[in-house]
């Protein structure tokens, strides 16, 4: 067997032609024999020239890809790639966004540093359809330290403030917490990344790593149109990531439940206007925070101003 990947990359694909290619040459320009890394394609039965693509770019990259029936179901398309990882750490990487220079030398440098943390976060650049920076999606995180999940499922709770290309997690991590929840087609990642958080230590650079893309075609954002829908997955999310925080002995949680609450129906309003869609009004009323310390927990952990200046920019 060949020497063990520092990093496994899991792409999931649909007819990607659009972005895909930028995003494969942003990997190809972090390329060094010293950091050896596996990028794991498997596409969801694409009609386009996705597939042709991905071959045309295993000539350059350390690619290899698998085509499934088409399912229309991302986070299924991400477990195929998780079975399949080799390297000591794993990230995801959607075929529109963007690793940022300088990427893998950083990871590598910041697991040698701690080398026993299970969790890497770091910003993602906001951009555009075009490419254009409209934005940088922070966390709410001390950084440079290693953080007990009782540091981080507070403010996971309220609200997902990881941008999906950005984590990098230990894989013995996976191999702990098993596949992702296939049932949530928006929240997956938070429920997943609330559960690596549980296996140990996170630790958060403050330097932007990835490009994370607002585009009107993302799964997401189609499937944001049913409000009723959206709302039970921030639901799901926000409940389990509460049990975890009670289960880790995070104390008195009621503010953060309050600010959770208030995320949830802010944003399922949001989506709603978006889509000219109408707002449950009294729903979004009946969550507003009267509490000032709870309005603090929201605009902190929440990091609205960052996703909503973002998407109005886009």
């Amino acid at each position: 067997m060949s020497e063990q990947p520092f990093l496994s990359i899991i792409l999931p694909t649909y007819n990607g032609v659009a972005y895909l290619e930028q995003a494969l040459a942003g990997v190809a320009a972090e390329l060094t024999p010293e950091i050896p890394v596996e990028l794991i394609a498997i596409d969801d039965g694409s009609t386009d020239g996705t597939p042709e693509m991905l071959r045309a770019w295993s000539s350059r990259l350390p690619l290899r890809s698998r085509v499934l029936p088409h399912s229309g179901n991302w986070v299924a398309s991400t477990n195929v790639g998780l079975t399949e990882a080799r390297g000591r750490y794993v990230c995801f990487l959607h075929q529109d966004d963007l690793w940022l220079p300088g990427r893998l030398a950083a990871l590598r440098s910041l697991s040698t540093r701690h080398p026993r943390a299970t969790l890497f976060l770091s910003p993602s650049r906001f951009i555009d359809s075009r490419g254009q920076p409209c934005g940088l999606w922070r966390c709410p995180l001390t950084p440079g330290q290693e953080l007990t999940a009782r540091d981080v499922l507070p403010h996971l709770a309220v609200q997902n403030f990881i941008a999906i290309p950005a984590p990098v997690f230990a894989r013995s991590a996976v191999q702990a917490v098993g596949a992702m929840d296939e049932t949530l087609w928006f929240t997956a990642d938070w429920d997943y990344w609330a559960r690596l958080a549980e296996q140990g230590t996170t630790v958060y650079q403050a330097v932007p790593q990835t490009a994370f893309r607002i585009h009107s075609l993302s799964q997401t954002a189609q499937g944001s149109r049913n409000s009723d829908d959206f709302r039970s997955q921030y639901q799901a999310a926000i409940e389990r990531t509460l049990r975890r925080a009670e289960a880790v002995g995070c104390g008195d949680l009621v503010e953060v439940r309050r600010a959770a609450q208030w995320s949830c129906e802010m944003n399922v309003a949001l989506a709603a206007m978006a889509h000219r869609r109408s707002v449950a009004w009294q729903k979004l009323f009946r969550a507003m925070p009267a509490s000032p310390r709870v309005w603090r927990r929201f605009f902190h952990s929440a990091r609205f101003w960052d996703r909503t200046l973002a998407r109005l920019r886009a």
